[in-house]
């Protein structure tokens, strides 16, 4: 059997706080007018203490700041924490740094403050450039204040930003997609992260949905013609949701799909991490805000949940994340980074490339454009005979 290589490393820090909870969200957030920002720092320096011994001499090739609504932190907070953070890790000298910020939870001023402080790319929650589509979302910003946030963040110096845009709208057709989505592009975005709205269990939507939504084929009809769009704008697909110009990918996401490691820390935060000689691990930190900031100031060595992810279930999990990406895995990404031979897969993946779903190039497999659309029915190839609880990254490919 192949041995466990070190994957490459990301830190993940959730800032769990928003104004006001989406009726369509399902991350661990929590409206607050208030909340306390200083205390939930320390915390997390805390939290990240603990981890170290994990991690140590490793590089951190990406930060990732999400929520909830990052960008309600001051400035000041995130320095400070970025300099903790420096402290403790050694940062790769192009380190990407990222920060979810929505329109209505950020101003000029505070996104020149977040660039002083070492953020170098933007995650815009956008959603939708229609106020009636905003209204019925539960989002706090309208139209206007969105133009406003994304000439204020290129004013600020950022070159690397997303946006985040939502179809299939209650009562959105065809054109009003379209529109929205022209709308984005005005603005040139280096990236833009679409995706179709669906009603998470567990969320208001899902036990009030909205009226009017529309069906399978006239989502699938936006789907098609948005991203034709956005490959005639210059914005390639290079994962299911997510399109970016030349050199503009995601590289804290893109390590997520490439089944790469992950140090979590924050309320509710996983993590993935591969241990040489043991395994890989996974964590996750108690979700609500109150008894993670408790957990983490007390003495106790172990904060949140820990789980080793067996060999029975790497593949799996592998596939739930590689098969995302367009450009798809090579077989030696496949054995460094889960331990297992690539022979007790392949059947199952040649399988697949008979139905259309993957095609091959040497020793490297990728989706085809139907199987991209289906990624779901290609994983459910690789789950283990005893299904193990899953874990996702709390960031979205933004």
């Amino acid at each position: 059997m192949p041995e466990l290589s070190v994957a490459p490393l990301s830190l993940y820090v959730h800032l769990p706080w928003c104004k006001a909870k989406c009726p369509y969200c399902d991350f661990n957030s929590y409206a607050a007018e208030n909340f306390p920002a200083e205390r939930y720092v320390d915390a997390l320096i805390l939290d990240l203490e603990r981890e170290l011994p994990r991690i140590w001499g490793r590089q951190i090739h990406s930060i990732f700041f999400g929520g909830g609504t990052p960008s309600l932190f001051p400035p000041e907070s995130l320095d400070r924490l970025l300099s903790a953070i420096r402290a403790r890790l050694r940062l790769a000298p192009q380190v990407e740094i990222s920060l979810e910020a929505n329109p209505g939870a950020v101003d000029a001023a505070a996104f020149a403050g977040f660039r002083a402080a070492g953020i170098n790319r933007l995650s815009l929650g956008v959603q939708s450039f229609n106020d009636d589509a905003l209204r019925v979302l539960g989002r706090i910003h309208d139209a206007r204040t969105a133009h406003q946030a994304i000439e204020a963040l290129q004013r600020a110096g950022f070159d690397n930003w997303n946006l985040d845009l939502i179809f299939a709208l209650p009562g959105q057709d065809y054109a009003a997609a379209l529109d929205d989505l022209r709308n984005a592009l005005i603005h040139r975005p280096p990236h833009l992260s679409l995706y179709q709205l669906t009603l998470e269990p567990g969320t208001p939507f899902a036990s009030r949905p909205p009226a009017a939504l529309p069906d399978a084929d006239s989502s699938a009809e936006m789907e098609e013609g948005l991203r034709a769009e956005l490959a005639a704008a210059g914005l390639a697909r290079y994962e299911v949701s997510a399109h970016a110009r030349s050199g503009r990918q995601c590289w804290h996401n893109r390590n997520y799909w490439l089944f790469g490691d992950y140090l979590g820390i924050g309320a509710g935060a996983h993590g993935k991490i591969t241990l040489p000689g043991q395994g890989i691990l996974r964590t996750r930190k108690p979700p609500r805000p109150e008894t993670y900031m408790a957990a983490a100031m007390a003495a106790a060595a172990v904060l949140g949940e820990q789980q080793w992810v067996g060999p029975a279930e790497r593949p799996f999990e592998f596939f739930l994340n590689a098969l995302r990406l367009m450009e798809g895995f090579s077989e030696e990404i496949f054995e460094e980074r889960t331990g297992i031979s690539f022979l007790l897969v392949e059947g199952r993946l040649r399988r697949a490339a008979q139905r259309g779903l993957l095609e091959r190039q040497g020793r490297h497999w990728r989706p085809t454009a139907i199987g991209i659309n289906w990624t779901n029915s290609l994983c459910r190839e690789f789950l283990p005979e005893k299904e193990a609880p899953q874990s996702r990254p709390m960031a979205s490919a933004s």
